[in-house]
């Protein structure tokens, strides 16, 4: 599977894509009508305004009288009262539907994340998704609420000049329309190009969130291996590409507005030369003469908007894309509608009807590959666990033994065959319903952001107190608790980053404990951490796992001894299986693998003794 941001939005403007966003501006419908009935009054207004002039010329100025002015003053005051109020509305509705659609663009983004699987979010950058759910959603509905009102108005009030030029004089307006057809081409001509260099520029701004992202959360590691030059200079290469881009967008866009700004000042002048004449012939009032002066000087600037925000909203649909496109990615795990009706979904579980798990399960017939292709990791595999074994796979670094236990946890399934959880195959369950009953320790731990008890309780949201600390103290967790100023209450950091790794995986071990499940995981949990922590754990690995069904990725082939059954992985393929002693018998890959690293560890101590 190919990282998200991978694909290439190079298609021209496209209704289908814009098509995309109705389900998202549908629940605005009203919002929408009622900025269409706004920007109509405004821009009626708009264009009734220069009438009043045309009046007072007539019926003052001409007459050289004041009769009729206070009326005259009364209804000129009531359309500027309409045209504000009609503006103050537009505007509120503008940042009412900006707020409202940004927020339920952003909550559907992460709430869709959530259904993602694993192996999504093993190909694709965080930096890259942050850009998704922040920048993205912001532009997109920024654009809607704004750029679509302006528009509205611009195209409500050029359609409602024209109409009025076209009334007061049909010969003299005809020489105003002509400019729509030479800005439609300009607008056609330019389209793609602007198209073009947005969207390199929008795709340069997610690598430069990613870069950044890994550049900060990196930030440890570069300054101990003394990479910031390497970093830096990766950094300015994307920023100067960036700017390239930029420079580029702005150029076509500096030579695309000024041009509309001269077609249109160029009718200004033509109103102006064949008006005076007609004037002249008595052919035309010069009441009516500055109507048209005064439409044909306040309408280039309407038209240049409407260009300028099509080339805006050009641009806005790769913004669009990779929105509809990160909300219609398809997990790759999923359960069947038949599944979902019966025990519900992630976020509408239907706990009651909700079998009870022993942890009973079997491989039966199994062939996996890993979705971007390659060779089969497992082929026609047969493997019973019953429920309370422990099952320990080893192998070298990179050798695959994670591989058994995704589709296991059902991360992944099965190419073809089977996998049983007490007999049942596991699809005919929810997800939910298999993750809820796993208890899973990382080797590196994620902690949230918050006190020790907060992230305790993740294993279970509705423990009290006394079973949080309980859970705690099954593990030592509460050996950690005791170092902290603040105790329960303290603050473990972003990501746990003022605890030390031992410290975190105690409190990743009694979050697992909390949530009591039937099957635990733990991936090699005791491989990074000092011997008295790894012996808190072991100890309450011999307590707590005894009748769960257990899966143990060791490194430490030493912590493994006792388990059950030991799988043996090399290059991707299980090799040997048999329990501790067996398998040394065999004199095999596993006896090759525990002679070297006990020959290591008994190395490693006698240089400890004699430093």
């Amino acid at each position: 599977m190919a990282a998200f941001d991978e694909k290439e939005y190079t298609k021209s403007f496209d209704i289908k894509i814009w098509k995309r966003l109705l389900p998202t501006l549908a629940a605005y419908k009203w919002a929408f009508v009622g900025m269409l009935a706004f920007n109509l009054v405004t821009a009626l207004v708009d264009v009734l305004l220069p009438l009043f002039q045309r009046y007072a010329i007539r019926n003052f100025i001409q007459r050289d009288t004041l009769a009729g002015l206070a009326p005259f003053t009364l209804a000129y005051l009531a359309a500027i009262v309409l045209q504000f109020l009609s503006v103050v509305a537009f505007s509120r509705n503008s940042m009412h539907i900006e707020m409202s659609m940004g927020r339920d663009m952003r909550r559907d983004l992460f709430r869709h994340l959530q259904t993602l699987s694993l192996s999504f979010y093993n190909v694709t950058p965080v930096g890259y998704l942050i850009a998704r759910v922040m920048s993205d959603t912001n532009r997109v509905a920024g654009m809607i609420a704004w750029a679509g009102p302006d528009i509205l108005w611009a195209v409500f009030y050029v359609l409602g000049v024209f109409a009025a030029m076209l009334a007061l004089n049909w010969r003299l307006a005809l020489v105003v329309i002509l400019v729509v057809p030479i800005i439609a081409l300009l607008t056609w001509y330019f389209q793609n190009r602007i198209l073009h260099w947005n969207r390199k520029v929008r795709k340069l701004n997610s690598k430069i969130t990613g870069a950044f992202n890994e550049g900060i959360t990196g930030a440890k590691t570069s300054k101990t291996l003394v990479t910031e030059d390497q970093s830096i200079a990766g950094f300015h290469s994307l920023t100067g590409e960036m700017h390239t881009a930029g420079i580029q967008a702005a150029r076509l866009n500096a030579v695309y507005i000024p041009l509309v700004l001269f077609c249109s000042s160029l009718v200004v002048a033509l109103v102006l030369l064949r008006g005076g004449y007609m004037v002249t012939d008595r052919a035309l009032e010069i009441a009516t003469l500055s109507v048209f002066t005064v439409y044909a000087v306040s309408i280039f600037e309407p038209i240049q908007g409407i260009a300028g925000s099509i080339a805006d909203f050009i641009s806005l649909q790769a913004s669009i894309e990779r929105f509809t496109d990160l909300l219609s990615e398809v997990p790759m795990v999923t359960d069947t509608p038949e599944v979902v009706e019966k025990y519900g979904d992630a976020f509408h579980p239907k706990r009651e009807n909700w079998e009870p798990i022993r942890g009973d399960i079997e491989f039966r017939d199994v062939t996996f590959r890993y979705p971007d292709g390659g060779d089969n990791v497992l082929e026609h595999f047969d493997l019973h666990i019953p429920a309370g074994t422990t099952v320990a796979i080893v192998g070298e670094t990179g050798a695959g033994k994670s591989t058994l236990v995704n589709l296991a946890c059902r991360f992944f399934e099965p190419t073809s065959g089977q996998i049983l959880i007490d007999g049942v195959d596991y699809r005919e369950r929810s997800q939910l319903w298999l993750h809820s009953n796993i208890g899973y320790v990382l080797q590196n731990p994620h902690l949230f952001s918050g006190t020790v008890r907060d992230n305790i309780r993740y294993g279970r949201l509705d423990a009290t107190d006394a079973e949080i600390e309980a859970a705690a103290r099954a593990v030592s967790a509460d050996t950690v608790v005791a170092k902290l100023e603040q105790g329960w209450d303290s603050n473990v950091g972003e990501e746990g980053d003022r605890l030390s790794t031992g410290e975190k995986q105690l409190i990743s071990f009694a979050r697992a404990v909390l949530a009591d499940p039937r099957i635990f995981v733990l991936d090699e949990a005791t491989s990074s951490i000092d011997t008295q922590t790894e012996q808190y754990i072991q100890n309450a690995i011999d307590h707590l796992l005894r009748d769960r069904t257990s899966f143990l990725i060791a490194h430490r082939l030493s912590t493994i001894r006792k388990a059950d059954l030991i799988l043996v992985v090399k290059d991707g393929k299980i090799v040997e299986r048999g329990t501790h002693l067996e398998l040394l018998k065999k004199r095999g890959y596993y006896h090759d693998l525990y002679s070297k690293q006990f020959a290591e560890e008994n190395a490693a101590k006698v240089w400890t003794q004699e430093a």
